[in-house]
């Protein structure tokens, strides 16, 4: 039983699981694009949310076992959150139907901050395998940490598109929360050095 839980392809099979039936009635009918953006986008956001907490999370609980089972595969969340992307602008196209209304709105803060997030994953998704840390050294963490500005721009796509403050909101600020804790506890000396070493 343990030997099928620290399968990878169990996890993978996990953070497939919500686009299964998505992409199943996007083929069935391609008129439901529209309705599919927000689950796509609100997945993306979390799995990489989720990545995004391992690290501050394992500062606070040192020892908690789930956080090192999770810290094993936050790679696979970072890989899962730029699919998601992709399935995001895929159907955003889609919806959008041809180049010139997607244009006509790109100057609109809510979509130019969501093609800007779109534009940092791209790097950071095709980077997130072995070869490329090894081929990168230093700057492969370098380049993970554009993240960051990723997430902020995802969080002002998430408000600005839906007109909605609260759902971001509940995403984002505990993720906020963490990270401001983590910096702090960082630059004020106390951080353990060996989970402090894993950042980003």
């Amino acid at each position: 039983m343990r030997r099928i839980f620290s399968s990878p392809y169990l996890f993978w099979a996990l953070l497939a699981l919500p686009a299964i039936p998505m992409l199943i009635s996007l083929v069935s009918d391609p008129g439901v694009a529209e309705g599919l953006l927000h689950p796509t986008g609100e997945f993306s956001a979390r799995f990489m949310i989720i990545a995004m907490m391992i690290t501050p999370l394992r500062m606070i609980f040192p020892k908690a076992g789930w956080l090192n089972w999770l810290m094993r595969r936050r790679r696979a969340l970072g890989v899962a959150a730029f699919l998601y992307a992709v399935l995001h602008l895929v159907l955003y196209v889609i919806d959008e139907g041809a180049l010139a209304p997607m244009l006509a709105e790109f100057t609109e803060l809510g979509i130019w901050t969501g093609w800007l997030a779109f534009a940092i994953f791209v790097p950071l998704g095709l980077t997130s395998n072995a070869a490329s840390q090894r081929w990168l050294l230093a700057g492969w963490t370098k380049l993970q940490r554009f993240v960051y500005p990723a997430a902020v721009l995802t969080l002002l796509h998430w408000i600005f598109v839906n007109n909605n403050l609260g759902p971001a909101l509940v995403h984002f600020v505990p993720l906020a929360a963490l990270e401001a804790w983590r910096i702090w506890k960082t630059y004020s000396g106390r951080a353990g050095p060996a989970v402090a070493a894993t950042d980003p």
